[in-house]
């Protein structure tokens, strides 16, 4: 079930959902997750559970930052909303920045909360945990209950 709405509208700008998608595509384009499957797939289900054009277009994007060589100057001359960037630049943590400051970021972007919640999500189910070896099945439950638990801390204030 979809969470939370901050907005409602199909196409906005001229960049769409659509266009969101075909961008992360390409930035992702070769990576593997841990279990050795297309790393696309972990945003494209993360934006299956949010709702809200800007919202999905968010959580397709969220780890294009962080995780390929595409930044937010790339993101915007590409047409990508200002909403959209700041919130997937609130979702990207910085090499070496602690937990806490990134989940701090994160909650205070009403997009860049939902989608959070959803990446967690997605990141501690056991469809995906369950593919890793049980050391790694360990370390991470333990990083995205941190992490949920600093999340919702933050978004309480």
């Amino acid at each position: 079930m979809p969470q939370g709405r901050t907005d409602g509208s199909a196409a906005i700008a001229g960049f769409t959902l659509d266009d969101a998608v075909a961008l992360a595509r390409a930035a992702h384009d070769g990576q593997l997750d841990k279990g050795g499957h297309p790393y696309i797939t972990h945003p494209l289900r993360v934006m299956q559970h949010v709702e809200g054009t800007y919202t999905r277009m968010a959580a397709v994007l969220h780890d294009v930052i962080e995780d390929t060589p595409v930044g937010a100057d790339d993101l915007r001359a590409a047409g990508v909303p200002e909403q959209v960037v700041v919130a997937v630049i609130a979702l990207s943590k910085l090499p070496g920045e602690p937990l806490e400051r990134s989940m701090a970021r994160a909650a205070a972007d009403p997009i860049a909360l939902v989608v959070k919640r959803a990446d967690i999500a997605d990141n501690r189910s056991e469809a995906r945990l369950g593919q890793l070896d049980p050391a790694t099945q360990v370390r991470l439950r333990e990083k995205y209950t941190r992490s949920i638990e600093l999340l919702e801390r933050f978004a309480a204030r």
